[in-house]
C-alpha cells in the first residue's frame, strides 16, 4: 500500500496495515499496524489509522505525542508531516534525536500552507496540497523556513531523498 526508502533502508506497510522492514530480498513483519510508515535520518516512525504517532524504539513502537495522517523521516534527522486538516508540521532535529519515549518533549512546530503530502530530503522538502499542486521548501534542522515555492506541474504524492519522485492520480511516476 506504501513505501519508504531512505538511508539504504527499506519500509513498506501492505493493504491490511501491516508495516514490514526489507532485509535482503526478505520482506520482515514489524509489530502492530500502521497506515503510513517512514525511515530516514530520524529513524523508523508510522502513524497509527487514528493518526497516533510512533517511533520504533528497540524492537517496539512508543507512542509520541500528537496527530498526523502522514509524516516523513528523510530530513537531516528531522520530521515533517501533516495533519487531517493538511497543516504542515516540523519536530526539530533536537526533539527527534532526544526522543526516548512518553514525557520526552515533542514540540512540533507549525508552518505556513496546507499540505496533503510531505517529504524531505537533503535538497530541500517537497509537498502537494489537495489541488496536486507541487511546493518545495528550504527547511532546516531547527524547521526555520523560508515559506512554499511553487513547482510547475500537478502529483498526488511526492516522495524525496536524494532525488524527488512523484506519482500523478493516474498512477504514472515522475522524477526530477
Amino acid at each position: 500500500m506504501q513505501i519508504d526508502a531512505g538511508l539504504g533502508q527499506v519500509v513498506a506497510t501492505n493493504t491490511s496495515q501491516i508495516p514490514y522492514y526489507l532485509v535482503g530480498d526478505k520482506w520482515i513483519r514489524l509489530p502492530g499496524s500502521l497506515k503510513h510508515i517512514t525511515v530516514g535520518p530520524a529513524g523508523i516512525w508510522g502513524v497509527y489509522k487514528a493518526d497516533s504517532i510512533y517511533k520504533y524504539v528497540a524492537g517496539n513502537w512508543v507512542q509520541a505525542a500528537g496527530l498526523l495522517k502522514q509524516l516523513d523521516a528523510g530530513g537531516e534527522q528531522f520530521i515533517v508531516g501533516a495533519n487531517m486538516d493538511d497543516t504542515p508540521f516540523c519536530l526539530t532535529r533536537s526533539a527527534t534525536v532526544g526522543y526516548k519515549g512518553p514525557g520526552s518533549p515533542l514540540p512540533w512546530t507549525g508552518l505556513p500552507g496546507a499540505v496533503k503530502y510531505y517529504s524531505c530530503g537533503p535538497f530541500g522538502c517537497w509537498a502537494v496540497n489537495k489541488n496536486d499542486d507541487i511546493f518545495l521548501m528550504s527547511l532546516n534542522q531547527d524547521c526555520l523556513n523560508k515559506g512554499w515555492s511553487p513547482i510547475d506541474g500537478k502529483l498526488f504524492m511526492i516522495e524525496v531523498e536524494t532525488d524527488g519522485s512523484g506519482v500523478n492520480f493516474l498512477g504514472d511516476v515522475y522524477t526530477r
